[in-house]
């Protein structure tokens, strides 16, 4: 059994626990009088004991494991603090790395392994030592790692794995192809991560070669973790890197200010004004400049570069603004001027947080000793935003795959040693790939020094050719697809019946009767939101705005927020209804769950009275919305509760459906039409302008 402290579970952590769908806890809920009772929560968001759901769960032989990792981290989680529980499982991790390999035994514990937690704390560290042993203590420590980052994502960001991997093989693989010898004599790189949070790129540069990984962070419990997920790498990996992370702000009291690193790899906090800007006003780091006190990433980027060794390369991960900012413009320059700043890549948005803008990644490098600098020569610059185009907002996560090929192929040119006449050759040899250039740098020296990929990358023709061919081919399926469903509309015709008599009925009148449920969308807790798409527990959440702007959501929260906020998550099937006029609709949801916001309503249909096509149909008529609407407010909002629905026996609900769901798709295909045709205009447009299209129209 569980420990007898009180450990608050919701329904969807059931679920997982059971190993089922959320439905069919609600399901248990509802069916068994002997399923327990909440003991905290909402009506809608209610909370159960952990111990009396697993033995009812027992009881009722629905219980598959109850001593697995999904049973342990609700009981971490009822810890509380934030900081206690993350030093909780990096304690867990420590132990379970152990000295020499030796992992400490969970019955040895004493107060000098687990200092300043509390006694639960410790308890839970001894269970987490034990199914360690079973399950593994690498694979263990990464899953309540991931559980602890995704009830703090609002607060932490971190590096995506993929990226942290594309940045540590893209600065090792420019090292290596440098003439400069690591000062080591051991042959194994230093990496440096001065603001490494829980150690992403660390861990990801580890898994290239032999290295000695050192790292920093100024948030203590930040540290703890990243030390005790570096030391579980050998068990992840088979290497045995030696690794060592400090508590500290590297700006202000660096701990490895005597260290040099063959490879410097950060992603480091964005937009902070309050960076040491006083203080370090005269620090030797600022070789290119005083950072301005707006400019903290540049800050960031002379620290990376003041720790490389000769012929050392650093990869900083970048808002796209530092590229561009007039402050910046001093700096930027003498980072060209000197060739330590070598490519500009722009990133397709969603590959890292903030997931709605094209993250910049800066490659870096010093002159080996002896080398004489390269000087102003070219700057490579890759537009990934261009070669990767998004169709829509849910198109946002990236295609790591092809995503890391192309960096790959546009950093190839980076790093060539030897004469002009050597790299001239090896240019001609291999050309730069689609949406990359070498611009000359007395070319960007100008005013602004705009270092932006796109202002300077100018699409080939021979792409723009095949994305219009495309995008005709395209066309011309969507304009016989509108044309067969239309026919297929054209072909109703109308009832001489007198409409005006046919029974009607409410959606208030359907959910009292219970032949659906009415939930309403709720406005979430401030610092809850978070932009992109979700990451693993989250779920996307849509709003009038939204609605507004396209139809696609922007924003998220984690399933553990919308359900503390009591947030009405539509499901597959169920009907969506906007209500608000200038954006009203009514619609069947599909695909994955979907937090609703203000003004928006979630009805699930009882499939026994109500076919949920039919009734979305029926909800979205304009007439409907105006007979229930209200003008007390300039955002003339819709009663959902009024909107009518015509009384018809389910079989006929299902002959209406059919028409409603080809009205839906004729709506998709106009739409689809509308957008596909305004980019034929723009790419038109550029292609004409430009004399790459010829020939009589």
């Amino acid at each position: 059994m569980t420990s007898s402290r009180a450990v608050p579970v919701t329904l969807a952590e059931i679920a997982r626990l059971a190993g089922v769908g959320r439905a069919a806890v609600s399901n248990w809920r509802r069916r068994h009088e002997s399923f327990p009772g909440r003991i905290g929560g909402t009506d809608l968001s209610p909370q159960f004991s952990l111990a009396e759901i697993e033995a009812w769960l027992r009881d009722n032989n629905k219980l598959k494991n109850a001593a697995g990792r999904e049973w342990l981290w609700p009981q971490f989680e009822a810890l509380g603090s934030r900081d206690e529980t993350g030093l909780a499982v990096a304690a867990a991790g420590r132990l379970m790395s152990g000295p020499g390999g030796k992992r400490k035994a969970a019955g040895s514990l004493g107060p000098a392994d687990l200092p300043g937690l509390s006694d639960p704390a410790r308890e839970l560290v001894g269970k987490a030592l034990e199914l360690g042993r079973r399950e593994g203590p690498a694979e263990t420590f990464e899953f309540l790692l991931r559980r602890w980052l995704d009830v703090h994502v609002r607060q932490i960001s971190t590096t995506p794995a993929p990226l942290a991997a594309l940045m540590a093989e893209l600065a090792i693989r420019l090292r290596a192809r440098g003439r400069a010898v690591s000062d080591g004599s051991d042959g194994a790189l230093t990496v440096l991560d001065p603001a490494c949070g829980t150690g992403h790129l660390l861990a990801a540069a580890s898994g290239n070669s032999p290295a000695r990984l050192i790292g920093c962070d100024r948030d203590p419990v930040l540290a703890e973790l990243a030390n005790a997920r570096l030391a579980l790498l050998p068990s992840l990996t088979g290497a045995e890197p030696a690794s060592h992370v400090e508590a500290a702000d590297s700006l202000r009291a660096d701990p490895f200010a005597d260290t040099r690193a063959d490879l410097v790899l950060c992603n480091p906090p964005f937009n902070e004004r309050d960076w040491g800007y006083e203080e370090l006003a005269t620090d030797a780091r600022w070789a290119h400049g005083m950072p301005p006190r707006t400019e903290p990433e540049l800050a960031w980027v002379q620290h990376c570069l003041a720790r490389l060794s000769p012929g050392g390369t650093a990869v900083v991960l970048l808002p796209p603004a530092v590229a561009t900012r007039r402050a910046g413009r001093r700096i930027r320059g003498s980072l060209l001027r000197t060739g330590q700043l070598r490519a500009v890549v722009a990133l397709p948005p969603g590959c890292a947080a903030p997931h709605s803008v094209s993250l910049h990644l800066w490659i870096l490098r010093m002159p080996a000793t002896g080398e004489t600098a390269q000087g102003a020569g070219e700057l490579l610059l890759a537009d990934g935003v261009a070669r990767f185009p998004r169709v829509s907002a849910r198109d946002s996560v990236p295609d790591w795959e092809a995503l890391g090929a192309f960096v790959r192929s546009a950093v190839d040119a980076v790093g060539q040693e030897g004469s002009a006449e050597d790299r001239a050759s090896v240019s001609s040899e291999h050309a730069l790939p689609e949406c990359v250039a070498a611009v000359p740098v007395i070319d960007l020296l100008d005013d602004e020094v705009d270092l932006t990929p796109g202002r300077h990358i100018t699409p080939r023709a021979s792409s723009d050719g095949s994305r219009l061919s495309d995008s005709w081919s395209e066309f011309g399926k969507l304009v016989a697809d509108i044309g067969d469903t239309g026919g297929r509309l054209a072909a109703l015709a109308l009832s001489d019946a007198e409409t005006g008599t046919q029974p009607t009925t409410t959606v208030g009148e359907l959910a009292r009767a219970g032949a659906l449920t009415l939930r309403g969308g709720q406005q979430p807790a401030n610092g809850t939101v978070c932009e992109g798409q979700p990451a693993d527990g989250g779920v996307s959440l849509l709003t009038v705005p939204d609605l507004l702007l396209g139809g696609e959501p922007h924003s998220w929260l984690s399933l553990a927020d919308a359900e503390a906020a009591g947030a009405a998550v539509a499901e597959p099937g169920d009907v969506v209804v906007a209500g608000v006029a200038r954006a009203f609709s009514a619609w069947v949801h599909q695909g994955r769950p979907l937090a609703l916001g203000p003004q928006l309503y979630a009805l699930r249909v009882h499939p026994d009275k109500l076919d949920a096509w039919f009734l979305a149909g029926s909800l979205r008529a304009p007439a409907n919305a105006r007979q229930a609407g209200t003008h007390a407010s300039s955002s003339s909002r819709v009663d959902v509760r009024k909107l009518q629905v015509r009384q018809v026996p389910l079989a006929q609900q299902r002959q209406y459906s059919e028409a409603f769901q080809q009205v839906a798709a004729f709506e998709r295909l106009l739409t689809r039409l509308n957008t596909l045709g305004g980019g034929l205009v723009h790419d038109l447009s550029d292609e004409l302008a430009a004399g790459r299209l010829s020939g009589a129209v």
